[in-house]
């Protein structure tokens, strides 16, 4: 099944990026700016998933302190936070 997600769905993605932590700020938004334009539909989605995690659940994905567990552990989020790491 593919996502399709509207100008609007990608739009809010950058302002749901902003955290409470300035390390979880600062990764995301470095990535933002190097890769949004050319995310996918399904990258923009399970990048909204992850933003679900508290800020300090986020910050110890990002900088690889824990992996996610249960649902957020499918390869294709381990790729996005991969991705998140690299930036």
């Amino acid at each position: 099944m593919a996502i399709q997600l509207s100008p609007h769905d990608r739009a809010r993605l950058r302002w749901r990026a902003r955290r409470g932590l300035l390390e979880n700020d600062l990764i995301l938004t470095r990535f933002l700016d190097a890769h949004e334009e050319t995310l996918t539909d399904v990258d923009v989605a399970l990048l909204t998933e992850l933003l679900e995690a508290t800020d300090n659940e986020l910050m110890d994905y990002l900088l690889g302190r824990k992996e996610p567990e249960g649902d957020l552990a499918t390869p294709a989020m381990l790729d996005l936070i991969k991705r998140l790491r690299e930036v």
